[in-house]
């Protein structure tokens, strides 16, 4: 049967292949809880914005986020190929999870492989991975498995085997796994497989192996990031937004593969949110009337007087600045994916405010806002965009860097050099000692923040 189709398909146009794309995943790969809730009569498709640019796309519904997945002291592996390799979304990972929700304990590697597919990790994850024992990771291939060229149904079948195998020995191997779409692309590239193919040709066999990783996630008991949707969503509205004739926003990169930091940040956002995160960094509440102020865990209230409250915070909100309208500005990926409200609320809330306006001064800015605003709370870590974390956040953003720099060197250069290749165990030991004061870096940086929030009524 197999075979038949292969043939039958191969011997298709590519526009006609891209057609039955989506039928042929919905009849060889749908995943059997999918098939349940087609039979419940719930919707099995992701809902599609209203514009005709989404109408030839039909995302299998992804399953719903649930509660978090994470656990206290988590040792996180995030895995995938030259995307991941890039070091930028997980990055935004690594350092979300060390200032963000410091009370986890979480510690990461990462381990992107330029060009690899995900029969590449495959073969190379008990030697590179296993042996550092995660119990959590994240998995995001697709990208280099759907061999840029047009769907066909041996190769899907490929990619479900070798992507199935991972989540397995993972399981096996004491892990839970989130199990990663492959991004969307922004244009055809230029080692493309097929003359001619158009993105829309690209996106379509992507979308495939995406719905595959539904399948997987929902049969293996994992979480699944919807990496594809969510970037060809937030793709389209920074296109819109912000694109001009001169410069087209490309969410996908501008080589059409490998996304700058707005892209990087849609990744991010789509594996955390499927970690179960909640995005509450701490909300701090002013009683103007009383001249008192709490704070939520993480915070603490040193003082209050005139409308000026100080704090020492052991949470930092993510902080980023840069052009919003820009697809290498992690802010801009702030404005098309809703990071802010999803995962980045570090709020204040203002009661018995007796003026109709108020200026806030946090830091050396300034915003203004009315005494409805803040009696309902209002989102700091979206105001604010420098604010008294910045340099403080900077500082352990800077160490996780490097640390994920030499992890690449690590794993590509030692384990799988001449070094490793002649005793890999001493390898091991030689580049864990180097590496652990790079995680101590990281320790030594995350220092607790001293600031004051000033609210002052408006003349």
């Amino acid at each position: 049967m197999n075979s038949l189709r292969h043939s039958s398909i191969n011997k298709m146009s590519p526009s006609s292949r891209y057609f039955v794309a989506h039928l042929l995943c919905a009849v060889a790969l749908l995943a059997p809880s999918v098939a349940a809730r087609a039979a419940d009569g719930a919707s099995v498709y992701e809902a599609k914005p209203t514009n005709s640019y989404f109408a030839k796309f039909n995302p299998r519904k992804a399953p719903e986020i649930g509660p978090l997945f994470l656990k206290e002291g988590d040792r996180l592996a995030i895995i995938g190929d030259s995307i991941t390799e890039q070091k930028m979304y997980s990055r935004i990972m690594e350092t979300y999870l060390t200032v963000c929700v410091p009370q986890l304990k979480v510690t990461t590697r990462q381990y992107g492989w330029g060009g690899e597919t995900a029969e590449g990790f495959r073969k190379r994850m008990t030697n590179d991975c296993l042996r550092f024992q995660p119990t959590i990771a994240t998995l995001c291939y697709g990208m280099n498995d759907h061999r840029y060229r047009p769907f066909d149904v041996m190769n899907a079948a490929w990619y479900r085997s070798n992507y199935t195998a991972i989540v397995k020995s993972l399981k096996a191997a004491d892990a839970r796994v989130v199990v990663g779409s492959p991004g969307c692309m922004s244009k055809p590239t230029t080692w493309g497989r097929v003359s001619g193919m158009t993105l829309d040709e690209h996106n379509a066999n992507l979308c495939a192996l995406r719905d595959i990783g539904v399948g997987i996630s929902d049969r293996e008991g994992g979480r699944f990031a919807d990496v594809f949707w969510n970037m060809m969503k937030a793709g389209y509205e920074g296109q819109t937004r912000f694109g001009t004739s001169e410069e087209a926003y490309m969410i996908g990169g501008k080589d059409g593969v490998h996304p700058g930091w707005a892209g990087h940040v849609v990744m991010a956002y789509s594996f955390l949110r499927a970690m179960g995160l909640d995005g509450e960094i701490g909300t701090v509440t002013v009683d103007l009337g009383g001249q008192k102020a709490e704070a939520g865990a993480g915070h603490k209230v040193d003082g209050v007087a005139n409308g000026e409250v100080t704090l020492t915070s052991l949470r930092y909100p993510f902080c980023a600045t840069g052009e919003t309208n820009k697809d290498n500005s992690i802010r801009s990926g702030m404005e098309v994916i809703p990071f802010n409200q999803d995962l980045n609320r570090f709020k204040l809330v203002v009661k018995n405010a007796k003026a109709a306006n108020y200026k806030v001064t946090w830091g050396g800015e300034s915003k203004s806002y009315s005494a409805a605003e803040l009696s309902t709370g209002v989102n700091l870590a979206a105001d604010f965009a420098v604010n008294p974390f910045s340099e403080a956040f900077k500082r352990v953003d800077d160490a996780v860097g490097a640390k994920q720099a030499y992890e690449t060197t690590q794993i590509k250069k030692i384990f799988h050099g001449d070094e490793g290749k002649k005793d890999m165990e001493a390898a091991v030991k030689r580049t864990e000692a180097e590496r652990a004061p790079l995680v101590e870096a990281i320790k030594t940086a995350f220092l607790p923040v001293k600031h004051t929030i000033k609210i002052l009524a408006a003349e």
